[in-house]
């Protein structure tokens, strides 16, 4: 078991020295290697008597993002042309930021600058991404190692299946959560409810967090998988290791059996074959759409995968009912507090501290804490990455369409979860998703800037002539 805390400390002790050496890209290696097995290493750390050693140890992905952001700001040599998206992050941070400063709430300060990280840290991720140069960086390398990372929850999941046992039953899960969180194991398994479905079916993690994290993993993942092996003539070119990968997706979507990414999964598949206007596409997946419906109705012939179908579709069975009356909570909250209750009063710092008001929902969760302004502007950055991702699509070419494409897959994927679940608490779905966003965006910012400088550049028309003058939008 040593080997998860062995693979998470070595990947920060590499990437912080090849930060350091100028290898700025390097920062991937922790995010893809480290901070997917982050609470299994600190749980098996935990297990094994090194408490004093955790708090370190959790202090790994911030120090590493700080290191980074710190040596590209002293390093910079040229002034950044900001974009509507760059000014809305900064406008979040900084005003999240008053909520923790100031005697805000009930929390007490280092209360409020934990739940202050918990929701307000991705900006300083994003304008690591943001200075990174992508024609730096190896992106085809790194999306293979996203989808390595793949293979093996599947392997581990697969395990977890034919043995139905929970990896984190043998981890120290649920005494690491007790002793820091205090959060008490419950269900029916000694670990939390969200390791099992109605009538008692497992719910499987692999070496995830929970069973939510490993699905959303699994979500990025198809939407690397999707820019990987899309040309720039929209062709797909799919090899025999996409393939083993697209299975070992299904696998872990299966398994983890979360309705919400299920739901995600299907959803940006058909998005993406919309967006690539392949017709034959289009029709395999209406075709798959009903054999998943037949091969449902196979399914119920199980009486617990009937109890579980039919009590969501109706919202009777808990979790459905647990999400309604949280996000109910929550906009009641937020009515009566339009400016927020403080910081650390919803979510999963709100639930450790036992004041958690609302929750289930990351933009109820912003809007509890920070109120409806937070809400909006936090809003405003996604909705406006997703607009801004689609109007680059057609134009970009090379890596920085795949990289386009897997943003744009990757925000389309995760709206559901967002909506049923604090995603933003999973370190490794927020550190990537946000670095590659500000990746992204400096590639717009520098196409919108040449153009600017170059009005009558020969190869302007790649870009789409008539759009380069709307310089806001992006």
């Amino acid at each position: 078991m040593f080997i998860f805390p062995l693979i998470y400390i070595s990947a920060f002790f590499f990437s912080l020295k090849e930060i350091i050496r100028g290898n700025r890209q390097a920062i991937l290696l922790f995010l893809i290697f480290g901070l997917p097995i982050y609470i299994t290493t600190l749980s098996i750390a935990f297990d094994m008597g090194l408490r004093d050693f955790i708090g370190i140890l959790q202090l790994f992905k911030e120090a590493l993002i700080l290191t980074l952001l710190g040596f590209q700001v002293f390093t910079l040599k040229t002034r950044l042309r900001f974009h509507f998206i760059d000014y809305a992050v900064i406008a979040y941070f900084c005003y999240t930021l008053l909520y923790a400063l100031l005697p805000i709430g009930e929390q007490g300060f280092v209360d409020r600058i934990i739940a202050f990280k918990s929701i307000s840290f991705f900006p300083l991720i994003y304008f690591c991404g943001r200075l990174i140069d992508l024609k730096q960086l190896y992106l085809n390398k790194y999306f293979h190692f996203i989808l390595y990372l793949s293979l093996a929850a599947a392997a581990v999941v697969m395990v977890e299946y034919l043995t139905y046992q929970h990896f984190q039953t043998i981890t120290g899960y649920a005494d690491y959560h007790f002793y820091f969180y205090n959060f008490d194991p419950t269900g029916s398994y000694g670990l939390t409810h969200t390791f099992e479905a109605e009538g008692g079916m497992k719910r499987f993690a692999s070496f995830f967090a929970n069973p939510l994290e490993h699905a959303a993993a699994t979500i990025l993942a198809v939407a690397v998988i999707a820019a990987l092996y899309t040309g720039d003539d929209l062709k797909i070119k799919l090899d025999t290791f996409g393939k083993v990968v697209l299975v070992a997706t299904q696998i872990s979507i299966f398994l983890a059996l979360s309705r919400s990414a299920f739901l995600s999964y299907f959803l940006m598949i058909y998005a993406y074959a919309w967006m690539t206007g392949k017709r034959q596409i289009l029709n395999l997946i209406h075709g798959a759409i009903v054999c998943a419906v037949l091969y449902f109705i196979f399914l119920l012939r199980n009486d617990d995968m009937q109890e579980f179908v039919i009590s969501t579709l109706n919202f009777t069975n808990p979790s459905s009912v647990g999400h309604v009356l949280d996000w109910i909570e929550g906009i009641m909250s937020m009515v009566k507090s339009p400016l927020g209750l403080g910081l650390g009063t919803s979510g999963r710092v709100g639930g450790s501290l036992g004041d958690k008001t609302g929750g289930e929902n990351q933009f109820i969760i912003i809007g509890v804490q920070a109120g409806v302004i937070a809400m909006g502007i936090y809003l405003a950055i996604y909705i406006g990455l997703v607009k801004t991702a689609f109007k680059w699509f057609y134009r970009l070419k090379g890596k920085e369409k795949k990289l386009c494409l897997a943003l744009l897959l990757m925000k389309i994927g995760f709206i559901i979860p967002f909506l049923t679940s604090e995603l933003e608490s999973s370190s490794y779905i927020s550190y990537v998703t946000w670095l590659f966003s500000g990746l992204f965006v400096a590639v717009i910012s520098s196409r919108l800037n040449a153009a600017t400088i170059h009005p009558d550049n020969s190869s302007a028309p790649e870009y789409g002539s008539k759009d380069l003058g709307h310089k806001g939008e992006g």
